[in-house]
Formats: structure tokens, C-alpha cells, sequence
């Protein structure tokens, strides 16, 4: 017996919809209904304005049988609870543990994670690295999404026109995508391998030591929270943005970004010469960009701290950071200890001792420039 097909007025489905956009609404919800989507589902997508991409939605979901939770963790071998909680660290909401809503992916991710396990990384490692991947591939869906509204979208656009622009984009994108993470993944992967080669020392203790010496530095946009009362969100994108760029241009292996905050960069390395040389290369270049763009200032310091979920925490991380706030535009202005680390090759002048916030007794600051200004 075939279904019965839905009135889409009384169902209260074109409410609020008049003229063209309605016609629009009409076929599109004849379409969805087709293509097997339900009465419930079509009016949660309509009362969350969101039935225009409801056809992209389809595109990422899988076909085929559902699991509960209990079920994938039997066969992948994992328990319930540590499933939950690692999709959370991926920064996903837990599935209700009775409700057989997850898919064959969810499984065999399972059985991904149960391999880590057998190889003998321990729970706190898989979970630390899930908050990682679940923040970045967060960052990526989110620039690819707004760059494909902005390429796609046009006045006076239906529902319905979104819907079919969209879904055809994401059907011909999403089958590039894993692959070029997964490219993006190995090169940086071999980078991290050729920069954190594990010596003999560490082979012979059979661990990697917990902290590690390393040189911080910070640079921000000056005089940014003004600008954040001038412009419009939208400019203030840009310019962080640029930021991005600019930073992302000076930073070449040992150096490394390490993450953006707002208006501020923050850069580390294991040896001292590149990061000067790329945090005096991020204030000239953000001089070069003229006066639409904001100036930069820096604040570099040297020492121990420790490496955790992609991020760097110590002395030398808060020490940086809160010497930037001190330091003049377009200046590099360091921590004495640093300008020890380097030796030669810059031009260092005294900036005074001065009092930070969580340092006993004062800091000795110093300005460095390129040998030659």
C-alpha cells in the first residue's frame, strides 16, 4: 500500500510563505517527500528555517542500518561511556545510548579507535588528540560552509534554488575533501616527525621528556579593541584574517604557528633565530600593508614549557604574552633571557626592568632589531 502524501497546507508546512517563495517551498518539499523524508523531519527543518538545507544534510548522511551505541560499542570492543565521551571531545553531541540512530562509519570509527588503544595509547592520549581533530575539522567545515554561501548565494534566491545550488556543490566537493585532509595531514605529520626526531636519549628511557625548552613569541594588532568600535564584524574579519595570512607567510620550519587568538598570533620554536627572524618579518610586513591595516607589536620570551592537545603552556607562553601588551608598535621587545639564547646577529637595546603581573621581582626587557637597521 502506498503512503499517504502529505498536505503540505494543512500540515501548516507553507505557513507564512506567499507568492513565488511558497510555489518554491512547494516543490521542494514535494522533492524531499520523494526522495523518503519524512512528515517528522520536514517539520523540524521548517521550524528551525533550515529546510533549504535539508537536501545538503542528506548528502553527508549515511544510508543503511542504524546502531545504538551499545551496539557499536559490543562490536568494535569499546564501552559505551568512553564512546560518549570521545564524541564529545570531537565536539559532537552524545548520542542517546537506546536510540538507533548511529551508522556503519560510526562503527568502523569505533574499530579505529580500538586499534589506537592496541597499540598501547592510552585513553587521556586518544581523547586529547579527538579535542584536537574535533576543533580543527570544526574550523574547516565552518570556512568551507561560509566560502561556499558566499560563492553561491544570489539575490532574491528561493529556498528552493539554495537548495539545488547547494546540494550540487556539496555532492561534487564532499568527494575531494577526505582526500585533500588526509594530503594536508601527512605533510604536516612529516614535518612534525622531522622536527620532533626522537633521539637516543629518549629512546633509551623509553619516553619523551615532559617539557621542553622552547622560544614564544606573541604579536598582536595594535589598538584593536578601538577598531572593534569603528568597524563592522565583517572588517574586523578581514583584518584578523590577514593576520592569519600574514603570519602563516613568515613561518617556515622550526617556527611554527601554533594557533590564532582574536587580534594575536602566537609562534613557537625550538631555537630562538627563526622565531626573531619571523616575528620581526610579521611586523614589517603588517607596516607594508599600509594604513587600512593595523600595526604590530611582539613580545618574545625563552624557557621550559610544556606541549598539550596541539597547544604550548609555561612560564615562557604567559611571559610572552604578557610582554606584548608592554611593547611599542612595530617593536619586538624580548625578555633579556632571550637575547642570551641568540647571541650575535641582532641589534638589542635596553627596555628597563619592568613589573609583570605574576613575576616576582620584575622582568629585564629588551628591543631587538635586524643587524643593519
Amino acid at each position: 500500500m502506498a503512503p499517504v502524501a502529505i498536505d503540505f497546507e494543512a500540515e501548516g508546512l507553507l505557513d507564512g510563505v506567499e507568492g513565488k517563495a511558497r510555489d518554491a517551498r512547494r516543490e521542494l518539499l514535494e522533492e524531499l517527500e520523494a526522495d523518503g523524508v519524512s512528515r517528522e523531519e520536514l517539520h523540524k527543518a521548517v521550524e528551525e528555517d533550515r529546510l533549504a538545507m535539508l537536501p545538503v544534510e542528506r548528502i553527508y548522511e549515511e544510508e543503511g542500518r542504524r546502531y545504538t551505541a551499545a551496539e557499536i560499542a559490543e562490536e568494535s570492543g569499546l564501552e559505551v561511556e568512553f564512546l560518549q565521551r570521545q564524541r564529545q571531545d570531537l565536539g559532537l553531541p552524545a548520542p542517546d545510548p537506546s536510540a538507533r540512530e548511529l551508522t556503519r562509519a560510526d562503527l568502523e570509527a569505533a574499530q579505529r579507535l580500538k586499534l589506537l588503544r592496541d597499540t598501547g595509547i592510552d585513553d587521556e592520549g586518544i581523547r586529547e588528540v579527538s579535542r584536537i581533530v574535533g576543533m580543527a575539522m570544526a574550523q574547516v567545515a565552518s570556512a568551507t560552509t561560509r566560502l561556499v554561501a558566499e560563492a553561491l548565494l544570489r539575490e532574491g534566491d528561493t529556498e528552493r534554488d539554495v537548495a539545488r545550488r547547494f546540494a550540487g556543490a556539496a555532492a561534487a566537493l564532499r568527494p575531494g575533501m577526505g582526500p585533500m585532509l588526509q594530503y594536508v595531514l601527512d605533510l604536516h605529520q612529516r614535518e612534525q616527525l622531522r622536527q620532533d626526531a626522537v633521539g637516543r636519549a629518549e629512546l633509551e628511557s623509553g619516553h619523551l621528556p615532559g617539557s621542553t625548552e622552547v622560544t614564544v613569541a606573541f604579536a598582536d594588532l595594535v589598538g584593536f579593541t578601538k577598531l572593534g568600535e569603528q568597524l563592522e564584524i565583517t572588517e574586523l574579519g578581514v583584518l584578523t584574517g590577514r593576520l592569519g595570512e600574514l603570519a602563516r607567510e613568515v613561518t617556515q620550519p622550526p617556527v611554527r604557528l601554533v594557533k590564532l587568538i582574536g587580534d594575536a598570533a602566537m609562534l613557537v620554536s625550538p631555537e630562538s633565530s627563526p622565531l626573531l627572524d619571523a616575528t620581526l618579518a610579521l611586523t614589517e610586513a603588517a607596516e607594508q600593508e599600509g594604513e587600512g591595516f593595523p600595526l604590530i607589536r611582539a613580545g618574545v620570551a625563552h624557557g621550559q614549557a610544556l606541549p598539550r592537545a596541539g597547544d604550548w603552556y609555561g612560564r615562557p607562553v604567559n611571559l610572552a604574552s604578557r610582554i606584548t601588551s608592554i611593547a611599542y608598535p612595530s617593536s619586538v621587545l624580548c625578555a633579556a633571557d632571550v637575547r642570551d639564547a641568540v647571541g650575535d646577529g641582532y641589534l638589542w637595546s635596553r627596555a628597563g626592568r619592568r613589573s609583570v603581573k605574576g613575576i616576582s621581582g620584575g622582568v629585564e626587557l629588551v628591543r631587538v632589531r635586524r643587524a643593519g637597521d
